[in-house]
């Protein structure tokens, strides 16, 4: 199957990243990585109103290329990247906080790499999906968001 299918853009509202962000305790200077991070919004965000450093990794170039775009007009280059490749293949390890709006057969095959690759103390706030195997450290059932530290 196709990452595409398994992972489709769905843009996540500004409110809904402000909840993710503050639900993960995002800190100033902390890495941020968003998996499958589409326009860019997530990073826009960590950035600009965190003061946090955010990586996105993204398949489709054409959402890449828009999210660099977009990153230009904010002036963010020192503070924002976009990777373009696959997130089961980018090395992830130096985030402090991940952010992941993906399916849940994605999120069932991300969990071995998070467990892998993220640091002890690394936070992954996962929006509406789950990790079946996993206790969350907090979950807000309302806003469908799951926090889980590594």
């Amino acid at each position: 199957m196709s990452i595409f299918l398994d992972a489709p853009w769905v843009p996540t509202s500004k409110k809904q990243i402000r909840k993710m962000l503050n639900f993960a305790e995002l800190k100033p200077n902390e890495i941020l990585y968003d998996l499958g991070s589409g326009d860019g919004r997530i990073l826009i965000i960590a950035a600009t109103e965190f003061n946090a450093k955010a990586v996105g990794i993204e398949l489709n170039a054409i959402l890449v290329a828009y999210s660099n775009f977009r990153i230009f007009l904010e002036r963010l280059q020192d503070k924002v990247h976009v990777k373009w490749g696959n997130i089961f293949l980018r090395d992830i390890s130096e985030a402090d906080v991940v952010t992941m709006y993906l399916l849940q057969q994605t999120n069932n095959k991300m969990m071995k790499k998070l467990k892998e690759e993220l640091k002890p103390g690394a936070r992954v706030v996962s929006y509406v999906f789950t990790f079946p195997d996993w206790e969350p450290t907090k979950t807000d059932k309302e806003s469908k968001l799951n926090l889980y530290t590594v």
